[in-house]
């Protein structure tokens, strides 16, 4: 029973994706199950027969050279299967993801499957979704405002837009004034992208330690709070308001009152 067979196996079976730990772990469970069946076995065996030199059985050689299976020998197992699918010029290949390992159809035949789903047609992302994505992708997890300091406009849509499609996703809070929500990217981005993570992305090491535009500091008061404050009255303002009423004299701002007189009636 060869391992790549095994993996082969499992991948086929699983729903999900299954990263190389996983699927060490699997066979390794499978390897211990059978070393305690067999152990019963032998011990029903040993307390029925009548001879007590009987020798036990063993584990077939093929499940003890699975027994300290690690990631390394998945993944070099893994390697050799696409080895076998390309000389055979099989329509699909085993590729990881940033979930793990799956099976999945060859580029070269993605014309003729994508006909299976007529209704699911590719749709690309703008160029401002695209550099809001960038930015993300790269920095992440950052904030709103470092975003719209390195494009140099408001943001709010194109993030809205990326979080509908889930490419983006909201991470946290960052520990500022306010504490502005982080966006990182989610694991259907990588999918998307074909990538593992963001290690895998051009020019990862080289972009993520560029210095980027600081986000300018948020005044600590808006130009309208400051109007309003210009067209508050003060304690004295009032005082002076307070003597001119009671002197007759009308109000500042305050269009002064007419009276009719008897002369106006007669004109």
């Amino acid at each position: 029973m060869q391992l790549s067979a095994i993996i082969e196996a499992l991948l086929v079976a699983s729903e999900q994706p299954l990263p190389s730990s996983e699927i060490a772990r699997i066979i390794r469970a499978r390897v211990a199950e059978a070393e305690d069946a067999l152990a019963a076995e032998n011990e029903i065996e040993k307390d029925s027969n009548e001879d007590p030199e009987s020798t036990p059985k063993d584990l077939p050689e093929e499940l003890t050279a699975l027994a300290d299976i690690n990631d390394d020998l998945v993944t070099a197992a893994i390697i050799e299967l696409n080895r076998q699918y390309e000389t055979s010029g099989r329509a699909f290949l085993c590729t990881e993801r940033a979930k793990g390992w799956k099976i999945y159809t060859h580029p070269d035949y993605a014309a003729f499957v994508r006909q299976l789903f007529p209704d699911r047609k590719p749709s690309r992302l703008s160029g401002p979704a695209m550099e809001t994505l960038a930015i993300i992708a790269y920095r992440q997890p950052v904030t709103k405002a470092s975003i719209e300091a390195v494009r140099g406009v408001s943001c709010d849509g194109m993030l809205q837009k990326l979080l509908d499609r889930e490419l983006i996703k909201i991470g946290g809070r960052a520990e500022l004034p306010g504490r502005p929500l982080l966006y990182d990217t989610t694991d259907l981005f990588f999918e998307h992208f074909g990538v593992k993570s963001v290690d895998e992305l051009p020019n990862s090491a080289e972009l993520r330690t560029i210095k980027l535009p600081e986000p300018e500091p948020e005044a600590a008061e808006s130009d309208a709070d400051i109007s309003d404050q210009n067209d508050e009255p003060t304690s004295e303002d009032i005082e002076q308001q307070l003597a001119l009423s009671s002197a007759g004299i009308p109000k500042v701002n305050e269009p002064p009152e007419t009276t009719s007189t008897e002369d106006d009636e007669k004109q």
